[in-house]
């Protein structure tokens, strides 16, 4: 029970937001849309404990969120390596497995993550 209450004070604790681009209509649009990775990294919450041990379990939540993500890989890309996944204790090079270890047929495979790969 505390390290779930742990990774959810982490992400509440996180306010700050990636800037995006500006449009001529003066929407902000980035890698995730109008939304920032910061606040799409709230959508993974269900993946934090995955995303720090590559031996847990991944939920059946976690992974229809991946997959929703995934159709955008830059920003499932973005979200894993955000401040929020990052101050709840998702490791990046964790969080790029959950693709693969969720199963998913259609993921990003090869798909470069800053300095990771996902597989």
């Amino acid at each position: 029970m505390e390290a779930p209450m742990k990774c959810l004070l982490g992400l509440l604790l996180v306010v700050a937001g990636i800037g995006g681009v500006e449009r001529a209509d003066g929407a902000s649009v980035g890698v995730c849309g109008k939304a920032s990775p910061e606040t799409e990294a709230w959508k993974l919450a269900p993946c934090a404990i995955a995303g720090q041990d590559e031996e847990a379990e991944v939920s059946d939540s976690c992974c229809r969120q991946v997959k929703k993500m995934g159709q955008r890989p830059s920003c499932l890309c973005a979200v894993m390596l955000s401040r929020t996944a990052k101050s709840s204790g998702v490791k990046p090079e964790i969080a790029v497995t959950i693709p693969k270890r969720c199963n998913l047929a259609d993921r990003p495979v090869g798909y470069k993550c800053g300095a990771y790969t996902l597989p």
